[in-house]
């Protein structure tokens, strides 16, 4: 027998819960595919350029600040398991405890994004950023220089974007929440929410050693 949460959840397209709930997945995975092939053909150009520049995508590489990466990597990290206690919280009913890893999960990607704003402003402060006042020191091919630093803006920016539009997932997630709306009957969103929360995370996971590991003391 259904529950009242469960039916006043199930929208009219469809029979059961159950058959809600494995559509709104699909087509959670759905969209993460197409993600994937708008972050991989990002992916690829980086590769592809880094593999015709080598010297100088490693020099501009070099000069990333690897500390604020490693803790920003370690920031999502933490974000993930938050996410996924927020998760399991909502699958045996227990509303302050989905509250709190909630706020958690939200703050940790404040702070990511906060982490990212500081680090950009250092790029535009050492004229790293692509455009009339650009200079990389140690190398003649500014170019090819700022080819990295653009690839480097574009991809961190549209991660960037993606977190602040997962800032808001959870701020809605977080009110429903709080009101009461999520029960072990009915959690989809907080699931689905986690799965968009933790593909972000996992893109990051590939850009951390992408941009400032490969290649980073070779000259």
């Amino acid at each position: 027998m259904a529950s009242h949460t469960e039916t006043a959840a199930l929208r009219e397209q469809f029979e059961t819960a159950g058959q809600q709930k494995e559509a709104s997945t699909l087509g959670m995975w759905i969209f993460l595919v197409t993600e994937i092939m708008f972050f991989g053909g990002l992916f690829l150009a980086y590769m592809v350029y880094r593999r015709l520049f080598p010297e100088v995508f490693s020099l501009a590489s070099n000069t990333l600040n690897v500390v604020i990466g490693a803790v920003n990597t370690a920031v999502l990290l933490c974000s993930s398991f938050t996410m996924v206690m927020a998760v399991h919280a909502s699958q045996i009913g227990s509303r302050r405890a989905l509250v709190v890893f909630l706020i958690l999960t939200m703050l940790l990607g404040g702070v990511f994004l906060g982490v990212k704003a500081y680090e950009w402003n250092e790029k535009f402060e050492e004229h790293h950023v692509p455009g009339p006042t650009f200079h990389l020191e140690k190398t003649a091919m500014q170019g090819q220089a700022q080819l990295f630093f653009s690839l480097y803006f574009a991809m961190t920016g549209l991660h960037a974007l993606h977190m602040v539009i997962g800032e808001g997932l959870l701020l809605f997630l977080l009110l429903q929440a709080y009101a009461g709306k999520y029960t072990p009957d009915y959690y989809t969103p907080v699931d689905i929410g986690g799965l968009y929360w933790h593909f972000v995370d996992i893109i990051w996971i590939f850009l951390f050693p992408l941009l400032y590991l490969i290649g980073r003391h070779h000259h």
